[in-house]
């Protein structure tokens, strides 16, 4: 497949980020690795999308340290970026919303065809190659064909023309989503996808009675489709069978494959607050030095519990 044929992606990934550590950041790099391995798709952007601070979860720092940090991990890629829309909601908000948010403003401000709700796509997540669809692009002049590149940069242009800065945290934007875009450059042949990238055990707790809504769980997996990057040992085909909806969309879920084991498939954020509590040097080995910094700069987790 060409590049003009192969479809394009967003990866979405919500969490606490409670902090975020150098192993959030691996998921998203083994995760475009493997996508792009496929020959399928390519990645053209990542965004954390932190909790809200009503999430209620004991020993969650408030939002606006979290988006800090977030920031500060990231502020050397070039295409991770933080999303704050979700911590400036007046509530906490369902990872389905948190989707369809991303989904609704990506297709006002890109003008793409975005193949996740109610759109069928021509590039499933799993499967054989639909190779015998037609091309996405009808025009046979591919010298003006948007590419990943540019696609990524008109859409943090554009973004950049309809956002307002919010108080509290200033080095962070806002998409308002009432703002007129204009005349914003439109990318109309390009098929775009939000996957939800994200580790083991959130899959796993798709298979806790009452714990996700069942038709959140639908649209999550069979509209948008997931993207996991596992933990060692951990067997996600068993995970799988254990839920309905799992089986069910199965297609739809990306099981990125490493031949080898890396360390920093168990770091976790959990690990990276128990180090800052004993004062553990392996603390290096978990979170970025700029983020190690602004914790101790602003006294986080040091006496906190959990």
């Amino acid at each position: 497949m060409t590049e003009t044929t192969k479809t394009h992606v967003i990866l979405l990934s919500c969490g606490s980020f409670n902090p975020i550590t150098k192993g959030h950041i691996h998921m998203f790099e083994k995760a475009r690795e493997y996508l792009h391995k496929t020959g399928r798709f390519i990645v053209i952007g990542g965004i954390i999308s932190p909790v809200h601070d009503s999430y209620g979860k004991p020993g969650l720092v408030p939002s606006r340290h979290r988006l800090t940090m977030c920031q500060l991990a990231v502020q050397s890629s070039d295409w991770i970026r933080v999303d704050p829309w979700e911590c400036y909601q007046d509530t906490w908000q369902t990872t389905c919303s948190v989707l369809e948010h991303h989904r609704d403003l990506m297709k006002r401000v890109t003008g793409c065809i975005l193949s996740n709700v109610n759109t069928p796509s021509t590039t499933p997540v799993i499967g054989q190659p639909q190779n015998t669809t037609s091309p996405i692009y009808q025009n046979s002049n591919t010298a003006n064909k948007p590419t990943a590149i540019k696609l990524w940069g008109k859409m943090s242009e554009s973004l950049g023309k309809i956002c307002c800065v919010r108080p509290h945290v200033e080095r962070f934007t806002f998409v308002d989503e009432n703002a007129n875009l204009g005349t914003a450059m439109r990318y109309e042949e390009i098929e775009l996808r939000i996957l939800l990238l994200c580790g083991s055990d959130l899959l796993e707790s798709f298979c806790i009675p009452g714990l996700w809504n069942e038709s959140d769980m639908e649209v999550i997996v069979g509209d948008f489709g997931i993207v996991v990057v596992p933990r060692d040992g951990v067997d996600t085909e068993r995970i799988m069978n254990h839920s309905s909806v799992l089986r069910k969309h199965k297609d739809n879920i990306v099981v990125v494959k490493d031949d080898l084991n890396h360390p920093m498939s168990v770091v976790s954020s959990t690990k990276s607050r128990l180090a800052l509590q004993h004062g553990d040097g392996h603390v290096v080995d978990y979170l970025s030095q700029p983020v190690i910094d602004y914790i101790l700069q602003s006294q986080l987790y040091i006496n906190a519990s959990g």
